[in-house]
């Protein structure tokens, strides 16, 4: 085989971290570790909801090569120089994993390689690119008979981990309950000050049970506790008035660091990523909605989404236009506030597993939410596990198939066979 290149185009942080990560492991599980003959890179494209980490992010995983961030992506679209001015070998694949499905095509074309999409609900530019994996057949129902074998159903990437074994009965005997706030200032000024005061609701009638946070790789555990300090975040005040200070702990005491509140609860911070091996010992997890609730429903972990708008105007994380008219400077407070009144009264799901099964399976709670009414639903959950396990039951049969990144990688390495016959 010929030197190769591989370029990914990917864009913000739920694509960074669970489309591009799986299928760089499994391109180099396929197509080896030499560099010379294999090299991958990563260009990342605009996105409303990025947090300027996402380069950061790709950098880390040792099986790509080059990384380019999102500000210098229009200047590699429309003139094909990159930041550093990388060189681009003769042969090679232009995969897409995150972004707008025109991108590949003109770069395809500009590169002279063969393209592929990722598509999860919709597949665009058919005629053009050389081939798509598809989360499900829905996805080819559109598509004419006579390109439909460009097509090939891989399953849901966010579906690449194990779900849990252990019965919710032995897990709520000592219950672990897992705090995703989110990764975003929009979620965190609500959610951490939120997912505290319920932590505390329910430890103050549940001493065993414990609690950790999983900490977004973008953040730093300095940032995320501003969140719950009431001097540099009103909303704690506003959500219960629990704050947590930060403990940093060494590495030789063998404990993570942890925010305590001033009851004595600590707060496990928990920033190994992906957190599923410590996921998976948890029995449910208040949640903001997000790429999360896949990864969620993937370990068959049952969820609470929380939706707090305690102030109309705080929301501003909203996928497509909504998200970017939010955050305009000058109107985008209030073009939020209108915006998020017409949200709340569409009655959508928000929640992938909501989503999947078009009916709501984990309750999505959006609203002026109070943590003492959110903590008796848990502690409902706790004394109840057969709700948790009928909740298991469905995460089971709404979650994508496994396998989706390596059978990516298979296809990336039947589109190079085409290069060198």
């Amino acid at each position: 085989m010929k030197p190769i290149d591989i370029l990914i185009l990917s864009n913000g942080p739920g694509e960074v971290t669970t489309w591009v990560r799986p299928v760089v492991k499994a391109l180099r599980d396929i197509l080896g570790h030499d560099r010379s003959q294999v090299r991958i890179s990563v260009i990342l494209s605009i996105c409303p909801h990025a947090t300027g980490q996402e380069a950061a992010i790709a950098s880390r995983y040792s099986e790509v090569d080059r990384v380019q961030s999102s500000e210098h992506f229009f200047t590699f679209l429309l003139w094909g120089k990159t930041a550093e001015n990388w060189d681009w070998r003769k042969q090679g694949i232009v995969l897409f994993l995150g972004g707008d499905q025109f991108f590949p095509l003109i770069l395809g074309k500009r590169l002279g390689y063969r393209t592929i999409i990722y598509a999860e609900w919709e597949a665009r530019w058919y005629r053009a690119i050389d081939h798509f994996a598809v989360m499900n057949a829905s996805v080819i129902d559109s598509i004419p008979p006579s390109y439909q074998d460009k097509f090939t159903v891989v399953g849901d990437l966010m579906a690449n981990v194990a779900p849990i074994a252990t019965s919710s009965q032995d897990l709520v005997n000592s219950p672990i309950i897992a705090l995703l706030p989110g990764s975003k200032p929009g979620k965190l000024t609500q959610g951490v000050p939120l997912c505290l005061a319920i932590a505390q609701a329910v430890h103050q009638q549940k001493p065993q049970t414990r609690f950790i946070l999983a900490v977004a790789p973008t953040l730093d555990l300095t940032t995320l506790a501003n969140f719950a300090d009431p001097q540099k975040n009103p909303f704690v005040r506003k959500l219960g008035g629990i704050r947590g200070k930060l403990v940093i702990t060494t590495p030789n005491t063998g404990k993570s660091s942890y925010l305590e509140t001033p009851d004595g609860l600590q707060v496990e911070l928990i920033t190994e990523f992906p957190a599923y091996e410590r996921l998976r010992h948890c029995c449910l997890a208040l949640t903001s909605a997000g790429a999360n609730t896949a990864e969620l429903a993937a370990l068959g972990l049952p969820m609470i989404i929380l939706l707090p708008i305690q102030q109309l105007d705080a929301m501003r994380t909203w996928d497509g236009i909504p998200g970017i008219l939010s955050n305009l400077p000058l109107i985008g407070t209030s073009l939020s506030k209108v915006i998020n009144t017409i949200i709340i009264k569409q009655g959508r799901l928000y929640a992938w597993p909501n989503i999947w099964a078009k009916e709501e399976i984990v309750p999505e709670l959006l609203g002026e939410l109070q943590a003492d009414e959110v903590a008796q639903l848990v502690l409902d959950w706790l004394n109840n596990p057969v709700k948790l396990d009928n909740i298991r039951d469905r995460l089971s049969q709404v979650r994508g198939q496994p396998g989706a990144a390596l059978k990516i990688a298979k296809i990336v390495e039947r589109q190079l066979s085409f290069l060198n016959s």
